[in-house]
């Protein structure tokens, strides 16, 4: 009777799709992803190409049917004429310097208290996080009476002070840095402490040196807050020369008639400096909200 061989050293093979198939198909997927990423950027940037072209128009060309893509004629004359028929620079000026100081006092403000919750030991420190953190949830105009009330009493009404000091303090910040911090290993923490060095050493040697991603994406989401604010100052800044950009737009809109192509031009003018620091701070910023709140 004869014995079946065996082969040990047989391989089952599968039939599949050949690799230069999988390839192709892989290429494919890869090329309908970038498409549908351009597609989304062209939909995103859309409204900011309507407004370019819109601010080289004549105002009566604006909300033309159909919409005209194209200016015809180019009306460089609008970037001549707000500057002449507005009082632009100090509504830039002013709103320029209340975002660099409101931006400046929230990083300091909420990164130092970050790392109270984060590094100090205290009793029922996770309780008032908690509590501090939830009025995120409280929307501001529930408390913005009491609020203007308290500034009037305090004589801060219509001053630019009432603006700094109303968003001076965040509670986004504090969450914010208190998670990077929590990213940051605690034996560097520890070790400072042996060396000799005190809390508000650490907290300026090593913490703040090592959250500079985070420090830049508070810092470039408050500014764009800040300058982009139009209800905080219409309710504190009532005088002419207290004028922000959004509130100063707002002023060539009449009972009767809006210049929109001044609006248009004013708007982009507006973008400018949020698009540029936003270009120069862009790699810190994705860094920094990429690896807020992962521990390691």
């Amino acid at each position: 009777m004869a014995l079946t061989e065996l082969r040990p050293h047989a391989t089952l093979t599968v039939p599949g799709r050949p690799a230069g198939e999988r390839r192709r198909a892989s290429r494919g997927w890869r090329v309908a992803g970038y498409a549908a990423l351009a597609l989304a950027a062209a939909a995103l940037l859309l409204p900011f190409y309507w407004m370019v072209v819109s601010s080289l128009k004549t105002n009566n060309d604006v909300f033309t049917i159909p919409i005209k893509w194209m200016p015809d004629p180019v009306v460089w004359r609008n970037y001549v004429d707000i500057w002449q028929r507005s009082d632009l620079t100090t509504w830039l000026g002013n709103t320029l310097l209340l975002s660099v100081v409101v931006t400046t006092l929230q990083v300091l403000t909420g990164s130092f208290a970050a790392y109270g919750f984060a590094r100090v030991r205290f009793p029922g420190r996770n309780l008032l996080f908690l509590a501090y953190v939830g009025t995120i949830a409280v929307p501001w105009q529930s408390y913005m009476i009491p609020q203007f009330i308290l500034m009037s009493k305090l004589h801060l009404s219509n001053t630019l002070w009432a603006i700094i000091a109303i968003q001076a303090f965040g509670a986004f910040g504090v969450f914010l840095m208190k998670q990077f911090y929590e990213t940051i290993p605690e034996e560097l923490s520890e070790s400072a402490r042996v060396d000799g060095l005190t809390e508000f050493g650490i907290y300026r040697r090593i913490m703040l040196p090592l959250s500079r991603p985070a420090l830049a994406s508070l810092a470039l989401i408050t500014f764009v807050t800040t300058w982009n604010d139009y209800l905080g100052p219409l309710i504190y800044l009532r005088s002419p020369e207290l004028r922000t950009i959004q509130l100063g737009l707002n002023t060539f809109v009449s009972q009767y008639n809006a210049e929109h192509a001044l609006i248009m031009t004013g708007s982009v003018l507006s973008v400018l400096p949020v698009a540029v620091i936003f270009l120069l701070g862009q790699r810190y910023f994705v860094e920094g909200i990429a690896t807020t709140g992962l521990k390691g």
